[in-house]
């Protein structure tokens, strides 16, 4: 269903990828970053009574560079990549793999020398929300297009100052007629949401400049709230007006707050380079606390994000050149770790008790 973050910055689409769960449910739909509710899980999936020995490819087309995920809704395929100087969002027909439209703008970037490696294309999934697309480009160009024609409806300019490493890859979201993005460069920005028909600016939080990771909406201590790893913090802001209701430090080492929130009940699992945290949000006498469940030194992760199977949270570890893990989400304890050298990182899709990396 997604594409892992690796070297190979050539976006490959094989939809065989696909088929196999759209077939079982037309509606399941990949509309953003981490799937429907955001969490990695695939809706409605059934295991087949005995798995094909291999793939077989209908068609693959190169669309150009970039990190960002794929997005699968309806009968229509959407990617956000780079061809040349110019940022692109496509359609494409998932079943045939034909192109059904292009609309590119230009996007003059050069990546910082310590990240050339990663090349200039777009590290941020847009997402799609009544009939709309909203993306994030490499320079911070903020763009709202129509789904069905390609058309753009608004664009917001980006900037010269960008983050050091990888620009931009928080992944925007949409909750209540709102986009929301962290705007800004290294070290400035802020966190913005838009009204997504017209673009108008509705609110901003300007408390700390973005991490890599993507946020979540999550419903805590009775406020709906954005929660997200800025470059220092964990923060929650409230979805409907920005005001920081609660923050917590989260520093690690050359900015690798890379991974988006997961969310277990009431609870929040974080980590970066050091451990995997698990914390509570609430509200006591007015006044915002957030108090650790649990913490896991065994299974710190910066790269790859993990998801909920029952009661038991599953991801890679960045410990020993990659090293997968299943800890009791509840308690925090260690259930079992596999060998060592698995990958750098990865994708994780759970699709009812199964998982795929």
């Amino acid at each position: 269903m997604k594409l892992s973050q690796t070297a190979l910055l050539t976006i490959v689409i094989v939809a065989a990828l696909f088929t196999g769960v759209a077939a079982q449910q037309a509606s399941a739909d990949w509309p953003q970053w981490r799937g429907p509710n955001r969490d990695g899980a695939v809706a409605s999936f059934a295991a087949p009574a005995s798995w094909p020995e291999q793939l077989t490819r209908k068609w693959k087309v190169d669309v150009g560079l970039g990190y960002a995920t794929p997005l699968l809704v309806g009968n229509r395929l959407y990617l956000f990549s780079r061809q040349g100087e110019n940022e692109v969002m496509s359609a494409i027909d998932p079943d045939s793999g034909k192109a059904l439209w292009q609309t590119s703008y230009p996007a003059s970037f050069t990546m910082n020398s310590a990240a050339a490696r990663h090349q200039a294309g777009p590290k941020s999934t847009p997402v799609f929300s009544n009939g709309k697309l909203y993306s994030i480009g490499m320079t911070g160009v903020v763009t709202a297009f129509d789904a069905a024609t390609g058309k753009q409806l608004w664009q917001k300019p980006g900037s010269s100052v960008v983050p050091l490493y990888t620009s931009h890859a928080f992944s925007p979201v949409v909750d209540r007629g709102l986009v929301i993005f962290h705007v800004g460069g290294h070290n400035q920005g802020a966190l913005t949401a838009f009204d997504a028909n017209t673009g108008d600016v509705k609110w901003s939080w300007s408390g700390d400049g973005p991490g890599y990771g993507s946020p979540i909406v999550a419903d805590l201590g009775g406020v709906r709230q954005v929660v997200t790893i800025t470059q220092a913090k964990v923060v929650g802001v409230d979805a409907a007006t920005g005001t920081l209701l609660w923050e917590r430090p989260f520093v690690t080492p050359n900015s690798n707050n890379s991974a988006t929130p997961v969310l277990y009940g009431q609870t929040v699992i974080v980590s970066g380079v050091g451990p995997a945290v698990a914390f509570t949000v609430a509200r006591r006498d007015n006044t915002w606390v957030t108090e650790n469940v649990w913490e896991n030194a065994e299974v710190p992760y910066r790269m790859s994000n993990g998801v909920i199977v029952r009661d038991v949270f599953f991801n890679l570890s960045s410990r020993n050149m990659g090293q997968y893990f299943a800890v009791d989400a509840k308690t925090g304890k260690t259930l079992w770790t596999s060998e060592p050298r698995q990958a750098g990182n990865a994708a994780i899709v759970r699709a009812g008790d199964l998982v795929f990396s």
